[in-house]
């Protein structure tokens, strides 16, 4: 079973940055895409930024130019350089991987970490 643990959430002032990290049990490059959503509180989860394996990026309208999605395949990691924060970030934050073969699609999750921005 695929494990995904993140870790770098916490509180900051607007205007500040915060790096996510996230650590797979698995290389990063058996994955198909691997990213990161988010969760407001009373809102749907929404796509923050994807990672393809090959490298190609997909950013939220919201946060192009700010965030940063980066992943180190020697340690299997993927992180999110999140700069210039609103409160708007404010949300609960997913790292996600998901691996598509011809037989299966199946997408992994981890726990969650808190991201909270003080205006």
């Amino acid at each position: 079973q695929v494990q995904l643990v993140e870790s770098g959430g916490g509180l900051m002032q607007a205007g500040g940055s915060l790096r996510l990290s996230c650590t797979a049990s698995e290389s990063t490059l058996s994955f198909t895409n691997t990213g990161w959503w988010r969760q407001a509180p009373g809102k749907q989860r929404e796509l923050v930024a994807l990672l393809s394996r090959a490298g190609s990026t997909n950013y939220a309208d919201s946060v192009k130019g700010r965030f940063t999605i980066s992943k180190d395949n020697a340690k299997s990691t993927v992180d999110l350089q999140m700069n210039s924060l609103t409160p708007e970030d404010t949300a609960i934050y997913y790292c996600y991987a998901e691996r598509n073969t011809l037989e299966s699609h199946r997408t992994y999750w981890g726990q969650g970490t808190q991201v909270t921005v003080s205006s």
